[in-house]
């Protein structure tokens, strides 16, 4: 049974990093790593996860997160016809082979962007997005932002190198989650293993789409500063693991060390749901109110994963503000649940009013006033 706890202090709503446990995370090859559970939010095992990286081409999944928020916002369509420039046609590296001044559905290159890694069809997506690539950056920088990727600038849409061009594995995984969460028929280019296009075929270059098929994406990336990258998600009984590696050595290391992450992190690991939105974990004192007691819980479902047969180990401690005066209205955030495994902290979240506490007439709020007086 889980363990409740009710202590004074208060707590600020954040999300606690990723704990160390007795189950040894594996070594990883890289200059930066970062394993994160999707519905939990949790940071299972990382590495320099913070460190400013090259992301070379993994920055195309932002690129692709801004042009899916266009067609959620409707600003663009699938079936819109994009004219080929020049400079898009132009573009070095990986391709996927459009012609200047031929169209191009958004479609079309969205698949050659997700799928075959073009930097051509990048340029092209910015260019109908936004006009030219400089502007679309700073699409890009906007929506990174408004996601908390705080160590992160982008100056192209490609991944082309540029001293100013940089990220972290931790803001690579944000936007990951984001365009899993946000943009499900969408994201599910990223599992496609080849797409044609002008009658040539090539290969998704995630080799672990071929390797275990509970993987669905996400995307390489390679130059010779930044190495080689991986960006690799899976889903195994329901849940979704998230692993960002950047900067080994070869394609096959990059293969190698994300598999390594992901198989760890199902195998030591379980998901539970610790409370359901709207359950009452608490009733407490609330002073100078039309009722005496207020009960309290969670504000969404919280889903902690946690490492496997260390389940009797999880306590919540809630942390209130005191005294708790009214009025409280309903869904009011008045304090945190604390999520620990053993000494750990695993999480963070808000505590919440289930109910509207309204401000009491003079005659109880003088009486709680006097009573308030004395509990001090």
């Amino acid at each position: 049974m889980l363990r409740l706890l009710l202590p004074a202090a208060m707590f600020l709503f954040s999300l606690a990093p990723g704990a160390s446990f007795a189950i040894k995370a594996p070594t990883v090859n890289a200059s930066g790593y970062l394993l994160v559970d999707v519905e939990s939010g949790q940071t299972l095992s990382e590495s320099n996860a913070d460190a400013r990286l090259e992301p070379a081409s993994l920055t195309k999944i932002m690129t692709a997160h801004v042009v899916f928020s266009e067609l959620k916002a409707g600003r663009i369509s699938l079936q819109d016809m994009v004219l080929i420039s020049e400079k898009a046609w132009k573009m070095q590296g990986s391709k996927m082979f459009i012609e200047v001044n031929k169209q191009v559905s958004v479609e079309e290159l969205l698949k050659g962007l997700i799928i075959q890694s073009g930097n051509d069809a990048a340029v092209a997506l910015a260019e109908h997005v936004a006009g030219s690539e400089e502007a679309f950056a700073e699409l890009m920088n906007k929506h990174a932002a408004q996601l908390g990727m705080n160590g992160t600038n982008f100056v192209n849409a490609s991944g082309m190198p540029d001293e100013n061009h940089y990220t972290t594995p931790r803001d690579i995984a944000l936007v990951t989650e984001s365009t899993i969460l946000e943009f499900p028929e969408l994201y599910k280019w990223y599992a496609e293993k080849e797409y044609t296009f002008n009658k040539i075929t090539q290969p998704n270059r995630n080799r672990l789409l071929w390797q275990d098929e509970t993987v669905d994406g996400v995307k390489t990336g390679h130059t010779a500063a930044a190495g080689y990258c991986l960006v690799s998600s899976a889903k195994r009984d329901g849940n979704r693991l998230v692993a960002v590696v950047m900067g080994t050595k070869s394609d096959s290391s990059r293969v190698v060390e994300s598999r390594k992450l992901i198989n760890w992190g199902f195998r030591f690991f379980d998901t539970t749901t610790l409370f359901k939105r709207g359950d009452e974990l608490k009733s407490v004192r609330i002073w100078k109110g039309e009722a005496d007691n207020l009960s309290v819980g969670a504000g969404d479902d919280v889903v902690i994963r946690y490492p496997r047969d260390m389940k009797d180990k999880l306590s919540a401690k809630l942390s209130i503000s005191s005294p708790l005066e009214a009025p409280v209205s309903k869904g009011q955030q008045i304090g945190s649940i604390n999520i620990m495994l053993q000494d750990d902290k695993l999480k963070i979240v808000p505590l919440i009013a289930l109910e509207e506490v309204k401000e009491a007439g003079i005659f109880g709020w003088l009486m709680d006033t006097v009573l308030l007086w004395f509990e001090e």
